[in-house]
C-alpha cells in the first residue's frame, strides 16, 4: 500500500509541473485558433507559472489547516474541472483565468502531496527511495511538458491539452482516496494569512512576469525598463513579505521554518537547480529550432534525453545519500550540471551535441534535486508543509529568473555565453555548498547511525546536517 500511495504523489507531482511546460507549445495553436495578436504569447507562457509558484506556501498553510489529504484531493478536482472548461474558452482571457485557476489548483495540490509522501514513508532507507521517485517526477515533468504538448496539438488540436487532464486527474483522485492515509492531525489548526498571501503572491507574479518580459523582448530598452520595473515591485512586495512573517501572529512561513538553515539551503539548491537546466533547455530549444530547422515537437524530442537521465541521476542518489551528507551529493550533482552546460558551450550547435548536453544535464539535476530536497525537508514533522511549499517556489522562481537571464546572455552574445552562465551559477553554487558542509561538519550517515526499520521523525533523520 506505501508503494502504490508513493506512486500515486509522485504523479500527482508530475502532472502539476507538467502543466507549466505542455500549454506552452500550444500557444501559436491557441493564438491560430482564437485569432488573438501575437502579444497574447507572454502571458499565455507565464501565468500558470504564476498563479503556481506565488500560491505553493498558501497550498502549504491550507494543508496544515484543514488536512493535506483533504486539501489534495480538492486541488485535484478543481484541477479537473478548471481543464474541462479552460478547452472550452473562446477567447484568450478565458483561456488565462482557466490558467490562472489551474496554477493555483496546482500549488494547493503539490505541497500536501509532499507532505503525505514524507508521511506514507517514515524510514530513512524508504525516505530516501520516495523523494528520489518524487524529484525525478518533478524534473522529468518540466522537460516532457514540451513533448506532451506538442503530441496533443498534433493529435488533436490545442484544446486537448487542457481536456486530457480530466481523466488523468479522475484517476489520480480516485488512487488518492484509496491509497493515501490521511495525516493524523494536531489541535494547533493555524490561520492563513491572507495579507501575507497577497504579498506573496504579488512579489513572485511580479519577479515572473519581469524576467519572462526580459526574456521576450531580448535586448530591447523598453523591455528591459518594463521587467526592472516589474523586478523592483516585486521586490518591495517581497520585503513586505518578510516583514509580515516576522510580525504576523500566524505568518504564512512559521518563524521556526523561516530560521532554518537546512530550508534555506534546500530552497537556494532548488532555485539553482532548475536556474541551470531550464534556461540551458530554453537556449537549446531557440537553437534547435531557429538554427538547426527542427519543429517544436522534434526539439522537445532530442531534449528528451534530459527526462530519461534525470531518472537515472535519482536513482543514483539514493545509494549516494545513504553514504554521504545531502550537501555534498548537491554538490556533486551541481558539479554534473555545470558539465552538462559545457558541454553544450562545446558540441551544442548539433543535434547529437544537444542531446548529449541535455543528457548530462538531466543526470546531474537528478542528483541535485534529490538532494536539495532531502536537506529542505530535515525540519520537524510540523513544519514538513511549509517546507514542501517554500522548495517548490524557489524551484519555480529558478526556472523563471534563471531562463530569462541566461536567453538574454544569449540574446546580447551566443547560446554558448548563455550556457557558459550558466554553468559558472552551478560550478559557483556547488563549490559553496561543499565548502558550508566542510564548514558544518556534516557527514554522511552509516549503517550504525540509521535503522532503515525505525520511524524517527525529519529532524531525527537529518540531526548530521544541522550541527
Amino acid at each position: 500500500m506505501r508503494r502504490a500511495a508513493v506512486v500515486v504523489l509522485c504523479l500527482t507531482q508530475f502532472v502539476d509541473v507538467l502543466g507549466v511546460t505542455s500549454a506552452t507549445t500550444a500557444i501559436p495553436a491557441i493564438l491560430e485558433g482564437l485569432d488573438a495578436d501575437e502579444a497574447a504569447a507572454g502571458p499565455l507562457a507565464t501565468t500558470y507559472a504564476m498563479f503556481f509558484g506565488g500560491l505553493l506556501v498558501v497550498g502549504a498553510r491550507l494543508g496544515d489547516r484543514y488536512g493535506h489529504r483533504r486539501v489534495l484531493a480538492v486541488g485535484l478536482v478543481a484541477f479537473m474541472a478548471v481543464s474541462l472548461v479552460g478547452g472550452l474558452a473562446a477567447s484568450v482571457p478565458q483561456v488565462l483565468a482557466a490558467r490562472a485557476l489551474q496554477g493555483a489548483a496546482a500549488a494547493a495540490s503539490v505541497p500536501s502531496a509532499l507532505r503525505l509522501l514524507l508521511h506514507v514513508t517514515p524510514g530513512e532507507a524508504e525516505r530516501r527511495s520516495a523523494l528520489a521517485a518524487w524529484s525525478a517526477a518533478g524534473a522529468a515533468a518540466g522537460a516532457a511538458g514540451f513533448v506532451v504538448g506538442g503530441l496533443l496539438v498534433d493529435a488533436w488540436d490545442w484544446r486537448a491539452v487542457f481536456w486530457v487532464n480530466a481523466p488523468v486527474g479522475a484517476a489520480l483522485l480516485l488512487a488518492l482516496l484509496t491509497t493515501v492515509p490521511e495525516l493524523p492531525r494536531g489541535g494547533d489548526r493555524p490561520r492563513v494569512d491572507l495579507v501575507g498571501a497577497a504579498l506573496l503572491l504579488v512579489a513572485v507574479t511580479c519577479v515572473v512576469a519581469g524576467a519572462a518580459r526580459a526574456e521576450q523582448g531580448g535586448a530591447r530598452g523598453t523591455a528591459l525598463m518594463t521587467a526592472a520595473g516589474l523586478a523592483a515591485c516585486g521586490l518591495v512586495a517581497g520585503a513586505g513579505f518578510v516583514l509580515r512573517v516576522r510580525r504576523a501572529r500566524d505568518p504564512l512561513i512559521p518563524l521556526a521554518a523561516a530560521r532554518s538553515v537546512e530550508l534555506r539551503h534546500g530552497t537556494v539548491l532548488s532555485f539553482v537547480n532548475t536556474a541551470t537546466t531550464s534556461s540551458a533547455g530554453v537556449v537549446a530549444t531557440l537553437v534547435l529550432q531557429d538554427d538547426l530547422g527542427q519543429s517544436a515537437l522534434g526539439a522537445g524530442t532530442t531534449l528528451l534525453t534530459l527526462s530519461v537521465l534525470v531518472v537515472v541521476g535519482s536513482a543514483a542518489a539514493r545509494p549516494l545519500l545513504g553514504r554521504v551528507a545531502a550537501r555534498y551529493a548537491a554538490a556533486a550533482g551541481l558539479a554534473v550540471i555545470a558539465t552538462g552546460d559545457l558541454v553544450l558551450v562545446l558540441v551544442g550547435g548539433t543535434r547529437l551535441g544537444v542531446a548529449c548536453g541535455a543528457g548530462v544535464l538531466g543526470l546531474g539535476l537528478g542528483v541535485a534535486s534529490v538532494a536539495a530536497t532531502h536537506l529542505g525537508t530535515t525540519v520537524p514533522a510540523s513544519l514538513a508543509g511549509s517546507a514542501s511549499g517554500v522548495l517548490n517556489t524557489g524551484a519555480q522562481l529558478g526556472t523563471a529568473i534563471g531562463t530569462a537571464l541566461v536567453v538574454l546572455v544569449a540574446a546580447l552574445a551566443s547560446p554558448a555565453w548563455g550556457w557558459g552562465s550558466a554553468a559558472a551559477l552551478a560550478a559557483v553554487t556547488a563549490g559553496w555548498v561543499a565548502w558550508s558542509a566542510r564548514c558544518a561538519g556534516a557527514e554522511g550517515p552509516t549503517p550504525t547511525e540509521v535503522d532503515p526499520g525505525a520511524t524517527p521523525g525529519p529532524r531525527t533523520l537529518g540531526r548530521r546536517e544541522s550541527r
